[in-house]
Parts: C-alpha cells; sequence; structure tokens
C-alpha cells in the first residue's frame, strides 16, 4: 500500500464520518483528534502493563486493541499531515531517513 492512496482513503472516510456526524473539520479538530487516539493508544499500554484500570480485557483483546489504535493514530497522523500539506514522504527522509547513513546496520529485531 502507498503512503499517498492511503491517505487520500483515510481522508475519504474521515470527510464522510464527518458528514454523517455533522461537524466540520477544521485545524484544530485535526490536531485534537489525534491527541484523542494517542490517549486511547495510552489507555491500551496502561492496562497492558497493568498500570490503569483494570478492563477486564484478556491478552487477544488487548492486542487487538492495539493494533486498533496504532491504526487510528497513524490515519490521524496521515489526516493531519495532509491538513497542513506536510509531505510525509520527504519530512521523513528530510528528518529521519538521513541518519541511516550513520547507522547503515542498525540491531538485529527480535
Amino acid at each position: 500500500m502507498e503512503l499517498a492512496s492511503l491517505t487520500e482513503r483515510v481522508e475519504r472516510v474521515s470527510a464522510g464520518y464527518a458528514a454523517r456526524e455533522g461537524f466540520d473539520r477544521d485545524d484544530d479538530w485535526f490536531l485534537l483528534k489525534l491527541m484523542e487516539e494517542v490517549g486511547e493508544l495510552t489507555q491500551v499500554q496502561l492496562a497492558r502493563t497493568g498500570r490503569g484500570e483494570d478492563r477486564g480485557w484478556d491478552a487477544d483483546e488487548v492486542e487487538r486493541r492495539t493494533a486498533d489504535e496504532v491504526a487510528d493514530v497513524l490515519g490521524h497522523v496521515l489526516l493531519l499531515a495532509r491538513r497542513f500539506g506536510v509531505d510525509v514522504e520527504t519530512a521523513m527522509d528530510e528528518k529521519w531517513l538521513q541518519w541511516e547513513r550513520s547507522y547503515p546496520a542498525g540491531p538485529a529485531l527480535p
């Protein structure tokens, strides 16, 4: 899946949701919605590590909710970037991937 295509698909879903629910997605909404989703991901992490309210979730539920919230956060990052005209691929190249030259062979992943 290409990032640009994914972003446009997420945009269509978000715009449809806003139209159905009857609200405008202004600049503040994009940031506030992202922060809401980060908060929900934080709730899952607190549950995962036993440092939050016991929600009665089993391990499978925690894993499902983690995946759902990561998807929500990524979706809202893409929406925010689109709203403010950020080319995510270029920004990542310039901010993060420039360091590949300094760290060409990172540690092995588990």
